[in-house]
């Protein structure tokens, strides 16, 4: 595209969580946010006239037949992810979503032969394959210092006692990539088959939801081309747990562990050592240096521009492990360069699919499920 590209034009979709992207697209050297989308007028025009963004919609289809936009960023509830991702590509439009890709395997399907028919760029928005700590184990393996990966594993467990409309009573697995993307992520995998044990009990008048009674559902997926074998483990309901999004990998040189609650640091752990220094906590930086400078005050929680009068970020405190910067800089940068984003739409469907399959499994007694020939990236 040259030396001086223009730059993407985006819109973003759902300002709940998707508000927090805002000042990050407004910054990204190579993205103009061109319009917001929010349901709710009183919402959309607040967060218009806080980020000076004068192009707002409460309508979806409005939105997409805007010529001006080249790219939506969805951030809707789930239920609505597939549909919007399938609306919004076929009126030619790039999408970035978040997670996860769909509710079925047909509709991951659905965007993949999609992405592949018109050309446009699909790419899940998954957080933890940008968060800080993964980006740290993933520089470790690349650099060899892990030796031979031998087991990864990874788990997602939060209380979702009380939120509203689709949550109660949600599979596990359904919202499963946040463990099963760095798991496949680390060596740029595919899962080829999927076996899951639902484990426990949930209140009835959650069963009654989604006819899916466990408090927590643990699968171990196989790994296309590969000897290692992943574990993940997700629970939603009725588990005694804060909040943690992990990731460990064990290689034969060295192995790294998530810390185990908020605040600590995680253990990097080395071979052939005396057994008392094995162990050491490590400190995990913000790759920070890998974006554009306008966006690097996102990966620690953004600042305040006195210049601008605004604030520059919002509640995440940088953003899911620093990650919200790293994924818009991604899929900018890869409509700009003309390449596939990562994840694209098949390891999106791979990575959601296996949460899909692996309910399936815990709901048949463990049966092994395979995943399909169309979501393999090679």
């Amino acid at each position: 595209m040259g030396s001086t590209p223009r730059k993407v034009r985006t819109a973003i979709v759902g300002l709940g969580f998707g508000a927090e992207f805002i000042p990050i697209h407004q910054r990204h050297p190579h993205a103009e946010l061109v319009a917001i989308c929010q349901r709710s007028r009183d919402k959309l025009d607040e967060l218009g006239k806080a980020h000076g963004v004068e192009r707002r919609y409460e309508s979806y289809a409005d939105l997409l037949k805007d010529k001006e936009i080249d790219a939506v960023h969805i951030n809707s509830p789930i239920p609505d992810h597939a549909a919007m991702s399938i609306q919004a590509l076929e009126a030619g439009k790039h999408v970035m979503c978040t997670v996860p890709m769909a509710t079925s395997v047909d509709d991951c399907r659905t965007i993949v032969e999609l992405s592949a028919k018109t050309g446009l760029k699909y790419m899940m928005a998954e957080t933890v394959v940008y968060a800080r700590e993964f980006l740290f184990i993933k520089q470790l393996a690349n650099a060899g210092e892990l030796g031979q990966i031998q087991f990864v594993q990874a788990s997602h467990q939060q209380d979702m006692d009380g939120w509203p409309n689709y949550w109660p009573g949600l599979p596990p697995m359904h919202y499963a990539t946040h463990c099963v993307g760095p798991c496949l992520a680390l060596e740029r995998k595919d899962a080829l088959e999927v076996s899951c044990f639902g484990s426990g009990r949930i209140r009835e008048e959650l069963v009654g939801k989604y006819g899916s009674p466990f408090a927590i559902e643990s699968a171990h997926m196989k790994l296309k081309d590969s000897d290692v074998v992943a574990r993940v483990i997700r629970s939603l309901f009725d588990t005694a747990r804060q909040y943690r999004e992990s990731f460990d990998v064990y290689g034969s040189k060295q192995s790294f562990e998530w810390q185990l609650c908020e605040g600590e640091e995680p253990v990097l752990h080395t071979a052939k050592r005396p057994e008392p220094e094995i162990p050491a906590h490590v400190t995990v930086p913000d790759f920070a240096h890998l974006l554009p400078e306008p966006i690097r005050c996102f990966t620690t929680g953004g600042v305040y521009d006195a210049d601008e009068h605004q604030h520059l970020s919002f509640t995440q405190g940088g953003g899911h492990g620093g990650s919200h910067p790293h994924l818009v800089h991604e899929f900018v940068t890869a409509l700009v360069e003309g390449r596939d984003p990562y994840p694209n739409a098949r390891q999106s469907a791979n990575w959601t699919c296996t949460g899909l399959l692996a309910h399936e499994s815990a709901m048949a007694g463990g049966v092994i499920k395979k995943l399909p020939e169309w979501s393999f990236s090679s």
